[in-house]
């Protein structure tokens, strides 16, 4: 059985095998050869020079897209007193304490960022082992631990995403939406690029991003010339 349908295999044909190109190249490649019946996510892979299994070598941060993400962010906020009105009128999607905690230890991770006040984490670690495997759980180096919640629901709300080495070392960004003008999407890119630069550990020694991949849902990888996107 063929890995791939005709469509993508069309696509492939018209690359060059072991191609590198240019991120505005990438990104136009991308967008003339969607196929799907739905808009495709655009996503970054890099593969860093970092030693993933220790922990000064963690490479993890957040990054504010130019022009947002292109879907529907779900927040959710863990937090008591003055802290739930302001969350609310910033637009969070849930709020509250006790019954947010009992949901998700009930299997409940429908959203897509979880924010919680530094008082609010002392219950908040409890759902590590279901937050924590799924990436959602609040940490102060994401600014998802915050005392004013509002500007960070705001801020996540418009585009800002989270990103994390896996334990390979490598980062997988996305960076919006195939209907997205081409500027747009290269502008949000290199907003990535820039941030997973800034992240770099001091600790880590010699070339830190070792390969750079562009590619979409349905689409193939695209090698980027690394020169683009030295620090």
């Amino acid at each position: 059985m063929a890995r791939h349908g005709k469509k993508y295999r069309k696509v492939i044909e018209k690359l060059t095998p072991g191609a590198v190109y240019e991120l505005k190249q990438a990104i136009e490649l991308l967008k003339e050869n969607a196929y799907a019946r739905f808009d495709e996510t655009a996503e970054v892979a890099f593969r860093l020079g970092v030693d993933p299994t220790k922990s000064d070598q963690m490479v993890r941060g957040t990054v504010n897209l130019p022009h947002g993400t292109g879907k529907a962010v779900r927040v959710v906020v863990f937090a008591t007193g003055d802290a739930v009105e302001a969350a609310r009128e910033a637009g969070a999607d849930e709020v509250g304490l006790e019954d947010l905690i009992a949901r998700v230890q009930k299997g409940w991770t429908d959203f897509d960022v979880a924010i919680a006040t530094p008082e609010a984490m002392k219950e908040v670690r409890k759902l590590g082992r279901v937050l924590g495997p799924r990436g959602l759980m609040p940490n102060p180096r994401t600014g998802t631990v915050t005392a004013d919640v509002a500007p960070a629901v705001k801020q996540f709300k418009a585009g800002r995403v989270e990103f994390k080495m896996d334990r390979h070392g490598n980062v997988l960004v996305p960076f919006g939406k195939l209907s997205f003008a081409v500027d747009a999407l290269e502008e949000n890119c290199r907003a990535v690029i820039e941030a997973v630069n800034a992240a770099r550990p001091a600790a880590a020694k010699g070339i830190y991003i070792k390969r750079c991949t562009l590619s979409s849902t349905m689409g193939p990888g695209l090698q980027i010339d690394l020169r683009e996107i030295a620090a």
